[in-house]
């Protein structure tokens, strides 16, 4: 029987703490006493937090790392406009060093989040300070070298700090592509529509309604229009903060009106003038589309849904706005695309008529939603103007008033509030905002 003399024995599997080499229980001893100064607790797997132990060396488990970035997190501010909440988040990471801002080596991609014609973007974080973002990836053909769209995009971004316009961190240029290094996001607002149909919570699009337009108001004080609005282009964190994205479109004017392409922003969020072959155009560009998005977000669908071409979205407008003439829109007729026998004549309609939502909503909503889907460009309200609104009058008055790299989730109260429909529950039963909105689910 030697080979059974020769394996480990019950007994000797559970020796008491005075069988325990010499070694192990210096190192436990002196673990105990420094957990006890540090005040830190043991736990059954392992220590809440690992310390330094003074003079005695011992390896650092897989998880080391993770504890201390879930420590720092809990430090971070609730805002992705300041992730720390004003502290230095790089004199937390002293384990990441020597690591510096336009090196490719101080990124890492974590997954792919989208593919478009010219760019790819990733979730990525940062080893400079770990904090999550977003890297728009631009491949270069040696041909054509950078796209004008992205130098575009990155000339404007630079000069641009607005707490509703997205951060651009960094830029790295190698031989193959060109990166932005923006701060991540956590949703858009076209995903957000997808999880919560039916529309929105109405005082969740008040909230989203006064960023968009502060983020607009400080872009047209600085003579830019973004000319791409739609909600795929509108981050949302997941606070509820909104901002502004997608610049490669954007252009800054040097006077009021100047004459730029027609063949911008998509074809559901574009403007009649636009759509008649207008290219002088200015900011109510941009007022046109946030007023589409305005009704998607009550409707639960787009305010303007034009499938085929121009033809058919001009249509659709025609159909709520009336077929315009000389008289009711001086000028009108010497547009490129103005065809007036291509539609039947028709007579403008109440917009709660279409949108049976706004019925349902004080009058104020239904006016500014009139006010920013005025057919004569000159005739919309202005993105300032829109903020000073009596449909924003239920807000906080310090909204009214911060500074613009503050969010306004900053002032106390401000908080979105849970949608009646949501998607991935779809089992809950929420009270809805609007009790005859189920009518239009």
């Amino acid at each position: 029987m030697g080979h059974s003399e020769s394996l480990p024995s019950y007994q000797q599997f559970h020796q008491g703490p005075s069988e325990e080499p010499d070694s192990m229980q210096n190192l436990r001893h002196a673990a105990s006493e420094a957990f006890q100064r540090l005040g830190l607790k043991q736990r059954h797997l392992g220590y809440e937090e690992l310390g330094e132990l003074d003079g005695v060396e011992k390896p650092q488990p897989h998880w080391f790392h993770t504890l201390q970035v879930r420590r720092l997190r809990v430090q971070r501010g609730r805002s992705n406009s300041d992730p720390m909440g004003g502290k230095s988040f790089q004199q937390e990471f002293q384990w990441k060093t020597g690591l510096q801002f336009g090196n490719a080596t101080s990124y890492l991609n974590l997954e792919k989040l989208g593919e478009g014609t010219y760019a790819t973007v990733y979730k990525g974080i940062s080893r400079i300070n770990g904090h999550l973002v977003a890297l728009k990836v631009i491949h270069m053909k040696t041909e054509e070298g950078i796209p004008f769209t992205a130098i575009r995009e990155a000339s404007l971004l630079k000069g641009l700090k607005h707490a509703n316009i997205v951060l651009l961190h960094d830029i790295i240029h190698t031989r193959e592509s060109l990166t932005f290094v923006f701060e991540y996001v956590q949703t858009d607002l076209a995903q957000y529509m997808i999880q919560h149909p039916g529309g929105l919570h109405s005082y969740n699009i008040r909230l989203f309604m006064f960023q968009l337009l502060r983020g607009l108001s400080y872009i047209h004080s600085r003579r830019i229009l973004h000319r791409d609005l739609k909600p795929q282009n509108l981050l949302i964190s997941y606070l509820g903060e909104l901002k502004l994205a997608d610049f490669g479109l954007a252009r800054s004017k040097s006077i009021p009106c100047q004459t730029y392409s027609a063949e911008v922003v998509t074809l559901w969020y574009r403007p009649p003038d636009v759509l008649m072959g207008s290219t002088d155009y200015s900011t109510a560009l941009d007022i046109w589309g946030a007023g589409c998005i305005f009704i998607e977000m009550l409707q639960g669908s787009p305010a303007f849904p034009g499938v085929a071409d121009v033809f058919e979205q001009l249509l659709k407008i025609w159909t709520v706005l009336g077929v315009p003439t000389e008289e009711s829109w001086p000028g009108v007729s010497d547009l490129p695309n103005y065809k007036p026998e291509w539609f039947l004549p028709c007579k403008p309609q109440q917009f709660r008529d279409v949108w049976k939502r706004l019925a349902q909503l004080p009058y104020k909503t239904e006016d500014l939603a009139q006010q920013m889907l005025m057919m004569i460009p000159k005739d919309r309200i202005s993105a300032q103007d829109a903020l000073l609104h009596p449909y924003f009058n239920t807000l906080p008055p310090p909204l009214m008033h911060l500074r613009d790299t503050v969010s306004i989730f900053k002032v106390p109260g401000v908080r979105l509030e849970t949608e009646a429909r949501d998607i991935f529950s779809p089992s809950r039963r929420m009270k809805s905002p609007l009790a005859p909105l189920a009518k239009c689910w």
